[in-house]
């Protein structure tokens, strides 16, 4: 069947893989994260299944107890968001079925692991602090970097001293990694 014939809402699968691609593991690829992450991720599902969900439950009955639903706004955009809360719900708890919770205070390496705070010198002498972190604790502006990012990469089982390698978009960028930490991410 045509797309032009299907209805806007149909495209369900669409937004599932589109949120998928963003954040998507290899197969057989272990999601590794922070227990500060795992609780964060646990928070948010316990909100969305005792909260909002039932709240947005409450709100479509009485809308549909109103008659007409073809033209019913509170029941079209509470059905919608029902089916937006329940792929989320899905989506965290699929990410927390795969996570391997790893607590960076118990790491003990002088190399890069997950979990490490690197400190590192670029070309220019800037220095920038990174966090290894899980794919879904990623926070550019904190220095909170996942393990799956071409940074985090580079610096994955290095130690301090090394120089490594990053592509980034304005080309390739050696960094030097001055100290290597274990503590616990805020």
């Amino acid at each position: 069947m045509s797309k032009a014939f299907t209805k806007e809402d149909s495209n369900s699968e669409t937004d599932d893989s589109l949120e998928a691609q963003d954040t998507a593991l290899p197969t057989g690829t272990k999601n590794y994260i922070t227990p500060q992450g795992a609780e964060k991720l646990k928070s948010e599902l316990r909100r969305l299944l005792n909260e909002e969900r039932p709240a947005l439950v409450n709100t479509i009955a009485w809308a549909a107890s109103n008659g007409d639903r073809s033209e019913n706004a509170d029941y079209i955009y509470g059905k919608r968001r029902l089916r937006e809360i329940d792929r989320r719900v899905g989506f965290l708890n699929k990410r927390l079925d795969a996570a391997e919770v790893i607590d960076p205070s118990q790491q003990k390496s002088d190399k890069v692991l997950f979990g490490a705070t690197v400190k590192v010198q670029d070309e220019e002498d800037r220095t920038r602090t990174y966090r290894i972190v899980g794919i879904d604790e990623t926070d550019i502006k904190a220095g909170k970097i996942s393990w799956r990012s071409p940074i985090g990469k580079a610096l994955l089982q290095h130690q301090a001293g090394d120089v490594v390698v990053v592509q980034t978009p304005r080309g390739e960028e050696e960094l030097e990694i001055i100290s290597i930490s274990y503590v616990e991410i805020p």
